[in-house]
This record gives C-alpha cells, structure tokens and sequence, in this order.
C-alpha cells in the first residue's frame, strides 16, 4: 500500500475471520500502525446508531468492509437465505452510510464469486456481473453482495466516495471455520478426511458428484490482493481476484486426503447440488496491474491440515 498514508486510520470489520484477519497481519508486516480492528462484541455493525458512534470516535481513514453473515458452504446458503439478506444488508448499509458520513479517504468492499450469472462463459471476466439468472443454492447471499457492489458505484457517482470492489475466487486457507455446516469446501474436507483417518473409516461420502471445478485462492494471497488494490486501483468497478487456475472438486478431495493420509474409498452423493458445475474467474485485469498469487494450492491444503490437527491437539 505504497500509495496508502501509513499513519492513516484503517478500520478492519470482520477481522476475527478468515479474511479480515489474514488482511489485518498483511498490514502490520507492511507497517501499519493505526489499525482499528473490532470484534462483534465491541461493535454490533447491524447497529446504525453504534457504527456511527464508532466512526465519530476514531475516524477512520481508509474502512476494508469485509465483515457479513457468511456460511461458507452450499448447506448454510440453503438452510438461511433470510438471514444472509437481511443482517448483510444492515450491515452494508450502515457502513456505506458511515463512510460517507464521516469523509473516509477510500473503502474497499468485498465482493464474493456467486455475484456472477450461473450460465457464463468461463473464465468469467468482471462484464459479466448482471448479465444473467444466478445460481439458485446461493442466490440471497449473491443479492445482497449485489446490492453491496452497486452500492460502492452510486456513491461514487453521486458523491464521489471512492470504493473498489474485489471478487475473489473460492477462498481457502487458515482461520477458517472447521463446523461442517459453515466451513468453506477445503476446510470440510480437511475435517471430513482427518476424522475418517482416525476412526478408520473405509469410506466418506461427500455431497455432489464431484465434476464440478473451482479456482481456489489462498487467503494469505487475497489479503494481499486487497492490500494491492487499495493502492494501485481507483476505480469503483469490480476487479476479479483468482489465481486463473482451476481444479475439480474429486481432484481436490484426493489432493486432500494425500496430504492426511487417508487412503479410504471417497464416495459422492448425487443426491446433493454442485452447485455452478465450473466457474473460474479471470485474472486478465489484476494481472496487469502486477499482482500474482504465491501459494500453491498444495502448500495451502497443507498448512489448513496441520491447523487442523493443532486444533484437535489442543
């Protein structure tokens, strides 16, 4: 963040989770001193009242909006689809209004893949946003992402308030939920596979079929990516994050249960949704702005294994 006043005040919602907590160790290892990074508990974003009190009292500078209701995984998306709109929303709401408010120098609001039509040519470029029906297991968290996106680009227009966008691609890595009913897929399989090692367990059933493909990206990587952004990107439209690679789901439960060690059968329930059956996104644009992803999908399902028995340890 070259571009980016080093003094200035950065407030980091949801940095408790996976993103904002891994965005929240990028900025201190890049020196950053005035980091305001608030738990639920000491501020309650679905709160207008309390967010505005917050942001009369520190003055942020530069606001990553990264916190939402999020369930990570096909079930939790299905199971609450009135939850994720309505809390996202006041959460959203409140934040822009805020930065508006309060004259923030530059915001960043996190944007999520499943914005993006069901039925679009793959790898999927950032003009494709709004130009189809979405995917149907996911679609109120897409919405209110939706609103979000659109949010950052009328306050621009209207008044100005500088916002970019990032859509990262299936997110992964450390800090993750390990719960089976809202971790994210590697975490699921990472907790599926080690458990079967343990208890010997011949086979494990995973939902879908199997042929459906992800570009997955690390977290570590993401943070960096926003990190990026915030310097060297301006404008309010959305910007992809992805590695450019993808890989099916059967192959990413193999390449996880090599690195545990499980070497029982791994079964598919057809029964159960896929979801989009491939969605990859472009990194043509974030690429030429110079930035590259680091970590090998292989050394990240490592490092989630071995938080992942660390956790059992202890």
């Amino acid at each position: 963040m070259n571009e980016v006043d080093r003094e200035g005040v950065v407030l980091v919602t949801g940095a408790s989770g996976m993103v904002g907590s891994a965005v929240c160790r990028h900025l201190k290892k890049d020196n950053f001193r005035n980091i305001l990074a608030p738990s639920r508990s000491e501020l309650d974003l679905t709160d207008k009242e309390l967010v505005f009190e917050y942001f009369e009292e520190y003055r942020p500078d530069y606001v990553f909006m990264i916190a939402a209701k999020v369930g990570g995984g096909i079930a939790a998306n299905i199971a609450d689809p009135v939850g994720f709109l309505t809390t996202n929303l006041k959460i959203q709401n409140n934040l822009f209004e805020a930065c508006y408010k309060f004259g923030t120098r530059k915001n960043l609001f996190l944007g999520c893949s499943c914005v993006y039509p069901s039925q679009c040519p793959q790898p999927i470029k950032e003009e494709y946003l709004l130009a189809g029906s979405l995917e149907e297991t996911n679609e109120g968290f897409a919405i209110v992402k939706i609103a979000g996106l659109k949010m950052a680009q009328y306050y621009y227009r209207q008044y100005g308030m500088a916002t970019i966008c990032p859509i990262p691609s299936n997110i992964y890595g450390n800090n993750d939920s390990f719960d089976i009913q809202k971790s994210h897929v590697v975490t699921a399989f990472v907790r599926r596979f080690v458990e079967a090692k343990i208890n010997d367990c011949n086979d494990v059933t995973l939902w879908g079929t199997g042929i459906a493909a992800r570009d997955f990206i690390h977290v570590d990587d993401v943070a960096h990516a926003l990190c990026f952004l915030m310097s060297q990107y301006d404008s309010s439209n959305v910007i992809n994050v992805s590695t450019g690679a993808t890989i099916k789901i059967s192959d990413l439960a193999r390449l996880v249960a090599e690195e545990v060690g499980y070497e029982g059968n791994i079964s598919w329930d057809p029964s159960k949704p896929d979801g989009m059956l491939l969605k990859s996104l472009s990194n043509t644009v974030i690429s030429a702005l110079g930035f590259a992803a680091k970590i090998s999908l292989q050394q990240g399902i490592k490092s989630v294994v071995q938080e992942y028995n660390q956790l059992r340890a202890s």
